[in-house]
């Protein structure tokens, strides 16, 4: 495990290193996620803007390189959940350095500032890797598996964690 993950907490200023991460995530792993890589890859400047609105973007960096993203709505979800993860996603390549971990180590942080108490995400069914390294930080499935309405066919399961504050 690599000790040296950097987290950060993207600014709208930021906005492209933001496009860049996600668009590689995109690339690399688009079977991980409901967005498609061609249609984010068309976003303008204002549309990455626009996310700032209502998330919060954290990156994971080693040694300067940009190497996992995730979100966070704050809202009112399923099974109690005060905040949603989206777009969680580790590069390939540094997995097991401790970037998801980092990630999560941050939220935990920041919980009770930022309204992050508790932590709901959705998983495809199928992406049994992320579903053991969520279980591994604390996150639990709840509920039945629901069927995806941007990709009809595909089940995400909906999974909980508790913010360690």
């Amino acid at each position: 495990m690599n000790n040296n993950v950097v987290v950060s907490l993207l600014s709208r200023d930021e906005w492209e290193r933001l496009r860049d991460i996600r668009l590689r995530a995109l690339k690399e792993n688009p079977e991980a996620f409901g967005a498609d890589f061609n249609e984010v890859q068309k976003w303008s400047k204002d549309g990455w803007l626009k996310d700032f609105e209502k998330e919060d973007y954290l990156v994971a960096s080693i040694e300067g390189v940009d190497v996992g993203m995730l979100y966070i709505e704050v809202l009112n979800g399923d099974h109690g959940a005060t905040c949603w993860i989206g777009s969680c996603w580790v590069n390939p390549d540094f997995r097991h350095n401790g970037a998801l971990r980092a990630l999560f180590s941050y939220t935990d942080k920041n919980a009770v500032e930022r309204g992050w108490v508790k932590q709901g995400l959705g998983v495809w069914v199928d992406n049994t890797i992320a579903i053991e390294a969520y279980k591994k930080i604390g996150f639990i499935p709840m509920g039945e598996p629901q069927e995806s309405t941007r990709k009809p066919g595909l089940y995400y399961q909906r999974m909980i964690r508790e913010a360690l504050v």
